[in-house]
């Protein structure tokens, strides 16, 4: 891997990381209205983010075309706010890890998906590396009781995070990372503050504890504002096959973290899978491969996103 490689392999290994640790914070939730909390997390983050960009940000999305906003507005819809939907729908009928395996699933759509996208070839790589990703991310979690609903949902959460990626393709190199991420969280925010009102009305939201507090805070500052950043930023830098390889790390810093609340354990189970999903990380990365000697060969033999911010 080059360096533009490797910064932008970290910067998406942080950021998965950093989503990991939002599920421990999830479960410090549980009582507080689901709608009401992406809005105000991902109000807050956009209040945050606003001054980043710059005084370019503004001509920058007036510059969009239409089609461009219908896909920031489908991005937010589907990998935001329909993604955590997903998730807390499969939550009732179905163990965590029901969809936490099928979005660990992500990596192996994406790595086919995106090349079939672009008319282009995938790479034997990167697919390697996503189904290794996959079969960690199931010994991480191992399987659980569902039902028919529970599944469906759980295909919703794998099509929400594929989702996630795969529209932000075209639109991170006109806006770049920070002013994406605010305007998809500007969106979210005014996506979840709408379904809010549809489902629960005038109480969608309310002002929370101080356990409920902090954890929105977390999800907020640290999960959104500086989570999508870098992982915006990383999937610049690598494009969308091999940085999704690193959303294997979420399950993985989930149950890192999970003990620090009680939520869960970290036992035999979870240490072998994420020996597998480091595993496949380094293979579909590019970690492994040996960097060439020749100036200006780069390292994607040609294929993938070659994006530079």
């Amino acid at each position: 891997m080059n360096a533009n490689s490797t910064r932008g392999a970290l910067l998406a290994a942080l950021a998965c990381l950093l989503v990991g640790g939002s599920f421990t914070a999830n479960s410090l939730l549980g009582d507080y209205p689901y709608t009401g909390g992406q809005f105000v997390r991902y109000g807050l983050a956009f209040l945050l983010l606003l001054p980043l960009p710059g005084k370019g940000g503004t001509a920058a999305l007036r510059r969009l075309p239409r089609r461009a906003w219908g896909r920031l507005a489908l991005l937010a819809a589907v990998g935001m706010v329909g993604f955590n939907m997903a998730i807390l729908a499969a939550e009732r009928s179905a163990e965590p890890a029901v969809p936490g395996v099928f979005v660990g699933c992500a990596p192996v759509i994406v790595a086919l998906l995106v090349p079939l996208l672009e008319r282009r070839t995938p790479q034997r790589t990167v697919i390697q590396g996503a189904l290794f990703v996959a079969v960690g991310a199931f010994v991480v979690q191992g399987w659980g009781r569902t039902d028919g609903l529970g599944l469906l949902f759980s295909v919703g959460a794998l099509a929400g995070e594929v989702g996630f990626a795969v529209l932000a393709v075209p639109v991170v190199r006109p806006l770049g990372p920070r002013l994406l991420a605010a305007t998809v969280c500007a969106l979210a925010a005014v996506e979840s503050a709408a379904l809010g009102v549809v489902l629960d009305g005038s109480e969608f939201v309310r002002w929370p504890d101080r356990t409920e507090g902090a954890a929105l805070l977390w999800q907020a500052v640290v999960v959104t504002v500086v989570g999508f950043v870098l992982w915006y930023t990383g999937l610049q830098r690598i494009g969308a096959e091999r940085a999704t390889l690193f959303s294997g790390l979420i399950p993985v810093a989930a149950a890192c973290t999970a003990p620090l609340v009680g939520t869960g354990t970290y036992g035999a189970a979870q240490a072998v899978g994420s020996a597998l999903v480091g595993v496949g990380v380094a293979v579909g990365s590019g970690v492994l491969r040996r960097r060439p000697s020749a100036v200006g060969v780069d390292d994607d033999g040609g294929q993938g996103l070659q994006l530079r911010p």
